[in-house]
């Protein structure tokens, strides 16, 4: 039977340096239902992602790459860059949301923003944090979800620089390392943050051997489309999260 292409358009808006956030989509991608992306610039391809650099992004002219993805008529547009936005803190995260909606005509969403989402309909508000950034993001990270009442208890990284391409090729060995290196016994729930990250493929595995609910960046913005879209639950979703559904 050939499926349809009936339920929704997702627009994607992805850096130009990241390899994990599409097949991450394709992985989780509901029936019926097809995924445009849309590369962005907005930062040096040959620098360390530091806070600076994710910063630039967030705040880069973003008007071309809204036209593009437009031209599919989306039903959502998802801004694919968690750094980007949560190192200008919420309002910025918010507003750019606002914009993105304004200038696309779809439902908007973004990574930042979605990793609150979920940890909310988790009723999570004490976690474990872990992601590829350099120590600074992560600050900004962490107080970035205190703002949004969550509090984290343990903070863990890689431990070292990582480029651009280096985020991506973290394994999801490595990711599920990172996780558990992020537990706590007050943690509730574990957070990996990063687009690039290889999360997805990661999270039963975290699940089953902490046996707490995990929140990645990609999986939390497919759980927020599908509940904005009101997308009927399937079983390509990993994690407890779309018990939420």
């Amino acid at each position: 039977m050939t499926e349809t292409r009936t339920a929704a358009k997702i627009g994607v808006l992805v850096p130009f340096t990241n390899t994990n956030l599409e097949p991450d989509f394709e992985l989780m991608r509901p029936p019926n239902t097809t995924i445009h992306f849309q590369r962005m610039g907005g930062y040096d391809v040959d620098e360390i992602p530091g806070s600076d650099q994710m910063a630039g992004l967030g705040a880069s002219d973003i008007s071309y790459d809204l036209r593009m993805i437009s031209g599919v008529r989306p039903d959502v547009v998802l801004y694919g860059c968690t750094s980007a936005t949560l190192t200008h803190g919420p309002s910025f995260d918010s507003d750019l949301s606002d914009k993105i909606k304004a200038g696309s005509g779809a439902v908007s969403l973004t990574a930042a923003g979605s990793l609150i989402a979920g940890l909310k309909a988790l009723g999570a508000t004490s976690i474990g944090f872990s992601s590829p950034y350099l120590g600074e993001i992560n600050e900004q990270a962490m107080a970035f979800l205190k703002s949004n009442g969550i509090d984290t208890v343990n903070c863990t990284d890689v431990g070292r620089e990582l480029g651009n391409y280096g985020q991506g090729e973290l394994t999801p060995d490595d990711v599920f390392e990172l996780a558990c290196q992020a537990d706590h016994p007050d943690a509730q729930a574990i957070v990996l943050s990063c687009t690039d990250m290889r999360s997805v493929e990661a999270v039963e595995r975290v699940e089953a051997t902490l046996n707490k609910p995990v929140v990645t960046s990609n999986q939390a913005m497919m759980f927020c489309l599908m509940q904005a879209l009101d997308l009927p639950r399937h079983d390509r979703l990993p994690g407890k999260l779309f018990d939420h559904l």
